[in-house]
């Protein structure tokens, strides 16, 4: 009934506990100890079918509920390229000079120390031209302070 080895003496050893636990209620007028004893073996496997069947049930429907959308590539590389126009718009309204100094800064990858040395600028100076070119790109871009 339980199709596995190790399930069906699993089942046989819960059925003879059982057995051993209510052996007092066993009435021999309502039939012989052995089919006392196989109608409790066949509770036990049918319980056992039973509980296998709910439990694989739960996790296909767990599985099913919970199983992750496929992401839509397309969506996203469209609102990509469209973003990646928006930026470049708007790093078109900035003054050349601006923009050199943001564009070191974020495509360089360079620290405000190393874009003032790179531009041969004070410090302040290349730090004042990033920190104005992001407030205009803020702007022009219509991104909320």
């Amino acid at each position: 009934m339980v199709r596995d080895p190790a399930q069906a003496e699993e089942v046989t050893q819960e059925a003879f506990l059982e057995t051993w636990r209510t052996a007092s209620r066993f009435d021999p007028d309502r039939g012989s100890a052995l089919s006392w004893l196989m109608t409790l073996c066949h509770r036990k496997a049918v319980d056992r079918v039973r509980s296998a069947e709910s439990s694989t049930r739960r996790d296909t429907t767990y599985h099913q509920q919970n199983q992750t959308i496929d992401h839509d590539v397309t969506a996203d590389a469209a609102q990509a390229a469209m973003e990646a126009r928006r930026v470049r718009r708007a790093l078109d309204s900035l003054t050349p000079v601006q923009r050199e100094a943001i564009e070191l800064a974020y495509f360089g990858g360079y620290t405000h120390t190393e874009v003032a040395g790179i531009l041969n600028l004070p410090v302040g100076t290349a730090k004042t031209r990033i920190r104005d070119g992001l407030i205009r790109l803020r702007d022009t871009m219509g991104v909320g302070s």
